[in-house]
């Protein structure tokens, strides 16, 4: 990994931060291709400094303290505040898990959540992951309200295909992706089923800001497919879509400054969204 010591001490944040359970530090260096000497030494810094740890058998694992500076921000910011009470509304009346995802740039965060299932399967994803924009309703959401090329470069700089267990319905090909954001246009939201991964289904749709109509955050409805079939997320969709436009409202209110770097949009169209990968207990596989 070529680049400045500070891109080599974030490279090795963000791979940490995708290995709840750490990394060796041999692995570590060869994921950066760097040298083990130097992989080490900015290791030292970064746990003199807190963000680091390593543990007993020597793998090196992420502290809390980004967690803790990502939280900082939020507080300080009021956007889960702001955003909160509809997610518990919507969560409330659909019975199944919502999200609100904001829009970072070129990229996508997951802020807030409301789980509205109380019993039987859940969908559950762990905060602070970033979707996965080509086989997830929100990456969908998103993607369908930018120029096409914008999305096809933002799509491969990810990757395509790269999940190890996504769902059959995924799309293999850009042609294929391309196919389904026509679609999540032509319909006004997004929806996918056994995409990122088998047994989740989800819909989402964009939030614009009330008067530069831009999209500042997507929010979903996901759940096992079982249970959140096409015909229910019918029924349930001018739900999704109000929520979402109450959501574009406050955002005229937040004290977030307004997004002024992104390309002109495309459409109006909203998404769906899926992306874990692990079973634990009585949660379906995230992803959603």
């Amino acid at each position: 990994m070529a680049g400045s010591l500070l891109d080599r001490a974030l490279g090795i944040i963000e791979l940490l931060a995708a290995e709840a359970h750490g990394l060796k530090l041999q692995d570590l260096a060869d994921r950066l291709t760097i040298p083990k000497s130097a992989a080490h030494r900015l290791l030292a810094d970064l746990i003199r400094h807190g963000y680091v740890r390593q543990n007993s058998v020597g793998t090196y694992l992420l502290t809390t303290k980004v967690l803790s500076l990502g939280y900082s921000w939020l507080g300080g910011s009021g956007v889960a505040d702001m955003v909160q009470p509809t997610l518990d509304r919507l969560a409330l009346s659909t019975g199944e898990l919502v999200r609100y995802a904001v829009v970072d740039g070129e990229r996508l965060a997951w802020i807030a959540k409301a789980q509205g299932a109380r019993f039987g399967l859940r969908v559950d994803p762990d905060q602070g992951m970033e979707p996965i924009l080509y086989c997830t309703a929100t990456g969908h959401a998103w993607l369908a309200t930018l120029r096409e090329e914008d999305a096809i470069r933002l799509v491969l700089a990810q990757g395509l295909g790269h999940l190890a267990e996504q769902g059959p319905n995924a799309p293999r090909s850009i042609d294929a992706l391309q196919h389904q954001l026509m679609q999540v246009r032509e319909r006004g939201y997004a929806l996918v089923i056994d995409s990122s991964a088998v047994g989740t289904a989800s819909m989402a749709a964009p939030v614009r800001h009330p008067i530069t109509q831009r999209v500042v955050g997507i929010l979903s409805i996901a759940g096992p497919s079982a249970r959140l079939v096409q015909e229910r997320m019918r029924q349930i969709a001018p739900d999704l879509l109000a929520a979402a436009t109450e959501l574009g409202i406050a955002s005229a209110e937040s004290p977030l400054p307004p997004i002024t770097d992104q390309k002109p949009d495309v459409g109006r169209g909203s998404l769906v969204l899926g992306s874990g990968q692990r079973r634990s207990g009585g949660l379906l596989p995230t992803g959603t």
